[in-house]
Order: C-alpha cells, then structure tokens, then sequence
C-alpha cells in the first residue's frame, strides 16, 4: 500500500475568520474524508465548547461524509503552557488539555495534539521540562481513560525552549512512557532543526502517529509552493519508511491565505497529487 491522496486531512487552518460550515463545505468537496480540527476561537474554544456543542458538531463533520480525526486545541499563541513555572497558569493550562480530552472523545477524534511549553528563559531546562512531562503524562493517562490517543509536536526554538527536535520529542515520550502517547512530525519545525524525514523515523519509529504537511522557508506555515521545502522528497520518504498515518496542511489564516483559504488548500492539494512517489 503507497502513500495516498486520501490521507490528507481537511482542516480549519486558515478558516478563523470564515464560518466553520464553509470550511465543512470546502473540506468535503474537495473530497477529503477526515479533518483535524483546529480549537481557536470562535469556531472551537475549547474552554467555552459544551460536550452537546461538541456533539453537533460531531453530528455538521459527519452529516458531509466526514470524521473527526485529530482535535489540536490552539496551545502557542493562547495562555496555554504546560511547562509553565507560574502555578495557577500551569494548572489552568492542564485543567484545558483534560477537557480538550473529554471534547476529543465526544466529536470522536482518535488523536489530541499536545505541545511541551516553555519555561523561563532564565532557569535550567531541566526544570521546565518536568514541569511539561509530569502535565502531559497526566494528560496522556485522562485520555487514555477516555480512548483518545495523544500525540505531541517538537516546537521550533522561537515557540518553546524544551523539545525543538526529534531526538528531544523521542526522549519526552520515552520518559512519559504512555501507551497512548505518539508523535507529530511537523515538517518546517523538522526544517528549521535541521532535519529530515529519516531522523524522525529514527528516532521514534512508528511512534510518529501524525504528520503536519506544510511549506516553509524554512519557518512559516506556507502553502505549498510559497516556499522552499522540499515536497517530494518528504513524500517519498514517508512513503519508503511506511507512513500511514494522516497529514495536515497547517495554513495559518491571518495573513494572505485568511482571504481565501481554499484556493491554497486546493495548491495544496495539487502539490501533493504531483509530487505523490509512484
């Protein structure tokens, strides 16, 4: 079985400031099957979504032919830091990715995307990065309870001072020692470290349960073809290591793709469909 069109998700990346029956319409006509779900505000607050709310949306995903596949709440730019030394931000930022859990298993996700945090600047790494590892373990073990599987995503250096690469990502799994817990390779985060394909592979295996598809040069959250990465290459990789998992084109929306978000999800979508191996 090769690497295939149909493992592109549909996702309200680049959808904030749009309705979020456009992105369903969108997604499904441009014959997607499942969606990751990006939890920002308005569209899927996860502090303020009820579990009903959650169930019809559930109910708007699958009315299009469509599933849920991964709920990824808005973690880097909200005060959200699981690594936080602040006490009652840590906590609050635990009690969100508790409920994200719970809202997971009502639209039923199969995933729950985490990210490590940050600590101070100033204090050792390692302090942070207990902090990060005792919230996610707790995470990971509230959602494993629930039958969501969590999978978590190296940052680049700008957005968090703990786990930058795949080498630190496959340290902080192997730490936390969750059944339920993955990785993500996001590839301008695996870009900016300086890394390939292989180097996620070779560090986590088939722990790499989810993939976030995007361009870069190498940083930002591009459309395919507005930077330089090179798509085919990670494509035929993923494909040689048997990647089967789904992938994600991570367009943020504030800039030029907020206009028109699906004209780039379809360049996207062209991209991948030219440079697919084979």
């Amino acid at each position: 079985m090769a690497l295939s069109l149909r493992q592109v998700t549909g996702s309200n990346f680049g959808y904030q400031h749009l309705p979020f029956d456009r992105f369903l319409d969108d997604a499904a006509e441009l014959g997607r099957e499942r969606v990751e779900l990006w939890g920002i505000a308005p569209q899927l607050h996860v502090p303020r979504l009820s579990d009903a709310e959650a169930r019809a949306i559930r109910r708007r995903v699958e009315s299009r032919g469509l599933a849920v596949h991964c709920l990824t709440p808005e973690q880097v730019m909200y005060p959200v830091n699981l690594a936080s030394p602040v006490t009652w931000l840590r906590a609050r930022s635990v009690a969100v990715f508790r409920r994200a859990a719970e809202l997971s298993a009502e639209l039923g996700a199969e995933l729950l995307l985490l990210t490590p945090g940050r600590g101070f600047e100033d204090e050792p790494v390692e302090a942070g990065w207990r902090r990060s590892a005792d919230a996610i373990g707790e995470i990971a073990e509230y959602a494993r309870t629930l039958g969501v599987t969590c999978v978590l995503e190296a940052l680049q250096r700008v957005e968090s001072n703990l786990v930058n690469d795949s080498r630190a990502l496959a340290r902080m799994i192997g730490e936390i020692r969750a059944p339920n817990l993955g990785a993500v390779l996001d590839t301008v985060a695996m870009a900016v470290a300086g890394e390939s394909v292989d180097d996620y592979f070779d560090a986590l295996g088939d722990r790499v349960r989810h993939v976030h598809l995007i361009d870069g040069r190498p940083a930002g959250h591009l459309a395919w073809g507005d930077g330089e990465l090179p798509l085919a290459g990670y494509l035929a990789a993923l494909d040689r290591r048997g990647y089967r998992g789904q992938l994600t084109f991570e367009l943020f929306g504030d800039g030029t793709y907020a206009f028109g978000p699906r004209a780039a999800v379809e360049r996207c979508l062209a991209a991948v469909r030219a440079a697919l191996p084979g």
